[in-house]
């Protein structure tokens, strides 16, 4: 928007960000990339909110409301950077988040459907337990 690094300089990180997700999955990290998108009517509506509601002013700076006029190119350069690295190993998830309740509720079910696919068990216990419990009565 600004102009303040080269193309060549910020197009070239694109292949660095996934070539790091790439070294994290293979060492059994699990990545969750979510974008929380929202509409240009429904930041300005939370905006105001900021500004109306004294509990909320930390919320807000000037740059929120003057950074708007950017907006088109804003989304243009999201747009490249979630095509450029949304990889199968490290997907970026688009979420409609002009609604809470369903952006909480999209997100929560994309991350318990892959804890429940992970197939997770309790690790087994560093004793028998028949033995821990009479440990226990032995010391009552």
């Amino acid at each position: 928007m600004h102009k303040l690094v080269p193309k060549s300089v910020w197009s070239a990180r694109y292949e660095r960000i996934n070539d790091f997700e790439k070294i994290l999955v293979k060492n059994d990290v699990a990545i969750f990339k979510f974008f929380l998108h929202i509409s240009t009517e429904e930041q300005a509506r939370r905006l105001e909110q900021r500004i109306d509601n004294p509990r909320k002013n930390w919320k807000i700076s000037l740059a929120d409301i003057t950074e708007r006029i950017y907006w088109d190119e804003y989304r243009a350069a999201y747009e490249d950077a979630l095509t450029e690295c949304s990889t199968e190993r490290a997907p970026w998830y688009l979420i409609p988040a002009n609604k809470k309740w369903f952006r909480n509720l999209a997100v929560s079910q994309i991350l318990v459907d892959a804890m429940t696919a992970w197939k997770m068990e309790y690790p087994p216990p560093p004793a028998d337990p028949s033995e821990l419990r009479a440990a226990l009565r032995a010391q009552a």
